[in-house]
């Protein structure tokens, strides 16, 4: 039985699957799905990547950490990683609980693991411009603009239908669509999905203090407020409030909510100005019941989605196109069918814990600052004091958020550590 993500639609032939367009199709041309298609192509694979232009309206940033950083490196991309980022050396987080009793500051810094950096702060938009450069590069890697209107697998090969009446056959499809898979549907995974009472409002804006480097998140009763360092004197903010106080805060007119801002920051930064476009967007999770299924293996928001806490959400889309570029090279190395179970199964089993645990953490995290409990409170607390006075708890900390110690795909370990050529 074919599955698919649309009523209509033909049947592969025998024809069809001998000769594939493609060896792998990737659906979506965000980071995550470009960063999966140059890890394919790399390898000599035939990869169609099919996803719609730039927008050049994204203001966002992405704070993409070590391992995310050496996975770019060795696509070809370490020299646009230094040029277009900002890096980040440190990551204090204070106590805005507004309790009698006030958690201690922590400050993790780079240099106490022995590292230069954390990573880098990236805007998006230049992210992506820098992969689609690359991809642009690679001969077995064919760009197409557009949209995907259906997606059909069989056992032995896959069909993707473009809005342009074009069609293609791969053995192996990478969804990449984001949180409404067409592709996650065409191969009947199913998803857990939840929602938090809960609203980000980002932006950009520049300041008078430097920041130094040091991205700092102050945990308040109604989620978080991060600032992350961007180039100059400037960076990045997402700031959770319940949704009407976020939606509220979005309506003020610049000099309002300057100075609300200003508030918050409590002088962290100094005075504030030329802030950017603000945009809101509620929080919400979801995870797929698994990574890969019917010749559709998962990346980035079709298997995982994760409130804007702790910068993990691409650095976990980034290790799932490291993972998936590990299964299918160990397939072709052998000769075997890059698209069969048991390369999706291999990819599950890799994924599964690293994104059940960042799932969970963050989940934790966020709920823990929502509950007024005492103690909740209390244990959250002795948690920050740990993290301040005890030093191999905190290295432990500093290393798992930077990356899972048991999670090391050949493209996040540094060259001539495995990572092969490029």
């Amino acid at each position: 039985m074919p599955f698919s993500a649309s009523s209509s639609g033909r049947l592969l032939t025998a024809a069809m699957t001998s000769n594939p367009s493609c060896d792998i199709c990737v659906v979506g041309t965000g980071p995550a799905g470009l960063a999966a298609a140059l890890a394919l192509a790399r390898m000599g694979l035939r990869v169609a990547a099919i996803g719609p232009g730039s927008d050049a309206r994204d203001t966002r940033t992405a704070a993409l950490f070590a391992g995310s950083v050496t996975l770019l490196e060795n696509l070809g991309l370490g020299p646009a990683c230094h040029k277009i980022g900002q890096p980040i050396y440190a990551i204090r987080v204070l106590d805005d609980m507004g309790g009698l009793l006030r958690a201690p500051e922590v400050t993790f810094t780079a240099a106490e693991v022995g590292l230069e950096r954390f990573g880098f702060n990236l805007p998006n938009v230049a992210l992506v411009a820098a992969l689609r450069a690359r991809a642009g590069e690679i001969d077995s890697l064919e760009m197409i603009e557009g949209s995907v209107t259906q997606v059909r697998v069989l056992e032995n090969a896959a069909e993707v239908l473009l809005s342009g009446g074009r069609t293609l056959h791969a053995r192996l499809i990478i969804g990449a669509d984001g949180r409404r898979s067409l592709c996650r549907t065409a191969a009947a995974i199913a998803v857990r999905t939840w929602d938090y009472e809960q609203s980000a409002l980002a932006c950009t804006f520049t300041h008078r203090r430097p920041h130094n480097g040091i991205s700092t998140e102050f945990h308040r009763r109604t989620g978080p407020l991060t600032t992350v360092p961007s180039p100059g004197l400037s960076s990045s903010l997402v700031w959770v409030e319940r949704p009407e106080t976020a939606a509220q805060l979005a309506g003020l007119d610049e000099g309002a909510f300057r100075k609300t801002l200003e508030e918050r920051l409590q002088g962290l930064l100094g005075d504030i100005s030329d802030i950017g476009p603000r945009a809101v967007f509620p929080l919400t999770g979801l995870s797929a019941e698994v990574a890969g299924r019917n010749r559709v293996a998962l990346v980035g928001e079709a298997v995982h989605v994760i409130p804007p806490i702790g910068a993990q959400g691409l650095n976990l889309g980034l290790r799932d196109a490291a993972c998936i570029a590990d299964c299918v090279a160990d397939a072709a190395a052998i000769g075997g069918d890059i698209g069969a179970p048991g390369v999706l199964h291999a990819y599950d089993r890799m994924r599964r814990p690293d994104i059940s645990a960042r799932i969970w953490s963050i989940d934790l995290l966020n709920r823990s600052l929502l509950t007024h409990a005492a103690p909740v409170q209390a244990l959250r607390g002795l948690g920050l004091h740990l993290l301040k006075s005890v030093g191999p708890v905190r290295r432990l900390a500093i290393r798992e958020g930077l990356h899972p110690s048991l999670i090391s795909p050949r493209l996040m370990q540094p060259a001539g550590s495995g990572a092969g050529s490029t």
